[in-house]
């Protein structure tokens, strides 16, 4: 696909080779020529690891002091009071079985699925489905709990869950570039710390070996980060 002229642009303001410190990253960002929408801004780190290896596997879920100034649409397997709990605590839409047969047949217009542990028998039935996008739920990442009410509050207040793809990335929107350049500051020095404090002990050399950010229409910058 032939890149837009604003891209090009913005490309060629750049020097591709220089590495940012994350907020100086962030205000060149916002410097660039923007999209006519709210841009949201992206962080990928490749991490020193081979997640073809079960030890080495990297994946959690992290809640980000500004938030992601979107709404992010969960959806909760819940029955009982854990249900009336979801829904208000904002869960779009609430529900076991029934709910199952939706995914199954096809919807799948919403960001995140969190379930309560008793009605895994239904969602591990939708791995198919819900695998290759992402949104399989893990108690790793805090998907699958018995509050399901406070995981919804948190996912819909700016927590995002994060796992190693199979080229060693990890990869996560941080916020809008409406934001600051220091409020993305501190939600990518989140979410970078938090990624840091989860080194497998068998993963050697250097952990952290490139970490990008860009927006959603614009190239991207290379930072540098030191825990």
């Amino acid at each position: 696909m032939k890149a837009s002229r604003r891209y090009r642009e913005n490309a060629e303001s750049l020097d591709r080779s220089q590495v940012y410190e994350v907020v100086d990253a962030m205000r060149k960002l916002k410097s660039l020529r923007p999209a006519k929408f709210d841009e949201t801004v992206e962080v990928v780190a490749r991490l020193g690891v081979d997640p073809k290896k079960s030890d080495q596997m990297v994946r959690g879920a992290v809640s980000l002091p500004h938030g992601l100034g979107k709404d992010v649409r969960v959806i909760v397997f819940a029955e009982g009071d854990a249900a009336d709990a979801a829904r208000e605590a904002g869960a779009m839409e609430v529900g076991g079985e029934e709910l199952g047969k939706k995914i199954e047949g096809g919807w799948t217009d919403f960001d995140m699925v969190i379930a309560h542990p008793a009605m895994m028998r239904v969602v591990g039935k939708l791995g198919r489905v819900l695998g290759p996008q992402g949104k399989m739920p893990s108690p790793k990442s805090g998907t699958v709990t018995p509050d399901v009410a406070k995981a919804t509050q948190e996912f819909k207040a700016g927590k995002v869950e994060f796992r190693v793809d199979s080229g060693g990335n990890v990869h996560v929107p941080v916020g809008k570039l409406s934001f600051s350049a220091e409020q993305l500051e501190e939600n990518v020095r989140t979410f970078l710390d938090f990624v840091s404090s989860l080194k497998p002990s068998s993963a050697k050399g250097t952990y952290m070996r490139n970490i990008c950010v860009s927006s959603t229409m614009g190239p991207g910058l290379k930072v540098s980060y030191s825990h």
